[in-house]
C-alpha cells in the first residue's frame, strides 16, 4: 500500500523529512479493525512527533492520528464494526498512523462517522474532539446540568482543540471566554459560540473584570502553561479547576493553587490507548455520542482547510502549515493519487 513515512526526524524543509513509501498492507485480527483511509487531518502531535532528533528508523515510520474511512477487514473479536461501515478515530500514538491508504486500529477507540459530516469535516474531528471532552468532562468533570451558567477560560481557543471545547462548553451550558489577538482569530473564536474573546497580548485579568468577571470557575489551557501559570493562579476563583494539555518545562510557585484549594490536571488524549486503560472504549462512547451532536446540529466541524492529495509533499506544507503557528481551526488532507 502506498504511505507516507520518515526514516530520519529533519527539519520540515529537508528534502527527506518525509518521503513517499510502499509498504505491506496490514491484516485484521483481534479487536482490530482494517480501516481504508478516505482523509486525515494533521495536528501539533504529529510535528511534534517529527521533530529533529538523532534517531534513525530501519523501517518507514507513518505518523498521523486523524482519520476517516471504510472498515475493509475485521478481527474476529471485533463486535462494534462491520465491514463497509464509514468511521471516524484518533487511534493510538503508538502504532502505525494514518498517512497510510489503509490503517489498523481497535475498535473500542473508533466511533461511526457523523452522517452529516462530509468526509473532511470528519476527518477534522477526533483527536481535537477527543482531547477537549476528556478535558472538560473526564478531568474537570463539567456537569452539563449542574454546572451551567459556570464561567470557562479558554487559553488559545481559535486552535483545533480550542475551537470545539469552546462549542462542548456551550452545549454545556457554560459561559465562554477565549483568548485571541488576530481579527481573524477573534472572528473564528466568536463563530465557535465564545461569548467574549480577550486578548492574550494584554494582562487577561484586567480585561476579565471588565467584562465584569472577578475570576473563573474553569481554566482550559492549550498553550505554553509556563507562560500563563501565574496569571490562571490569579484569574481561578477558589476551588475552581484549571486543566492544560502543554507540560511545564520549569519549576512553578503553588502557593494560590493550595490557598484557594484549586484542582490542577493535565489531558492527554493517548493516555487510554497508549497505556490499555481498562475504560479505553470510553472513547468510542465520545465519539458515539459526539456524532449525534453533530447530527442535530449542535457541533459542527471545525475543518478549516483542505490539502490534496495525501504524498509526501502535501504532508510536508501541512506541517509547515501547523509550525507557522498560524493555523485557525483544523486542517485536512485527503486522498491518494
Amino acid at each position: 500500500m502506498k504511505a507516507v513515512g520518515l526514516y530520519k526526524y529533519l527539519p520540515i524543509e529537508a528534502k527527506e523529512s518525509f518521503l513517499d513509501v510502499t509498504v505491506e498492507t496490514p491484516k485484521a485480527s483481534g479487536h482490530d479493525i482494517l480501516v481504508q483511509i478516505g482523509a486525515i487531518s494533521v495536528n501539533p502531535v504529529d510535528t511534534k512527533l517529527r521533530a529533529p532528533k538523532n534517531e534513525v528508523e530501519e523501517k518507514a515510520r507513518i505518523l498521523g492520528w486523524d482519520a476517516v474511512g471504510i472498515v475493509t477487514e475485521i478481527g474476529d473479536a471485533v463486535e462494534l464494526f462491520q465491514v463497509g461501515d464509514a468511521v471516524y478515530y484518533a487511534g493510538d500514538v503508538t502504532r502505525s498512523g494514518s498517512y497510510a491508504e489503509f490503517q489498523l486500529v481497535d475498535e473500542h477507540l473508533v466511533g461511526a462517522k457523523p452522517a452529516n459530516l462530509t468526509m473532511e469535516e470528519a476527518a477534522a474531528m477526533p483527536l481535537t474532539l477527543i482531547t477537549a471532552w476528556e478535558a472538560l468532562f473526564d478531568r474537570i468533570r463539567i456537569n452539563p446540568d449542574a454546572d451551567a451558567g459556570k464561567s470557562l477560560l479558554i487559553i488559545n481557543g481559535s486552535g483545533g482543540v480550542g475551537s470545539i471545547a469552546t462549542q462542548l462548553a456551550v452545549w454545556a451550558g457554560l459561559e465562554v471566554i477565549t483568548t485571541a489577538s488576530r481579527h481573524e482569530t477573534v472572528t473564528w473564536s466568536k463563530s465557535q459560540g465564545a461569548t467574549h474573546v480577550i486578548s492574550h497580548r494584554h494582562p487577561l485579568l484586567p480585561q476579565l473584570k471588565t467584562l465584569g468577571f472577578d475570576g473563573v470557575d474553569y481554566i482550559l489551557c492549550l498553550h505554553n502553561t509556563d507562560a500563563y501559570w501565574d496569571a490562571m493562579q490569579e484569574i481561578i476563583l477558589p476551588q475552581g479547576h484549571i486543566c492544560s494539555i502543554v507540560e511545564l518545562q520549569n519549576p512553578v510557585s503553588m502557593s494560590l493553587i493550595k490557598d484557594k484549594s484549586v484542582t490542577v490536571s493535565y489531558e492527554f488524549m493517548f493516555t487510554r490507548s497508549k497505556y490499555n486503560t481498562p475504560d479505553k472504549v470510553r472513547q468510542h462512547d465520545i465519539l458515539t455520542k459526539s456524532a449525534q451532536l453533530f447530527e442535530t446540529g449542535a457541533l459542527k466541524s471545525t475543518l478549516n482547510q483542505t490539502l490534496t492529495p495525501i504524498n509526501a509533499t502535501t504532508i510536508k506544507e501541512a506541517h509547515r502549515i501547523l509550525e507557522s503557528g498560524k493555523s485557525i481551526g483544523k486542517l485536512v488532507v485527503k486522498g491518494f493519487d
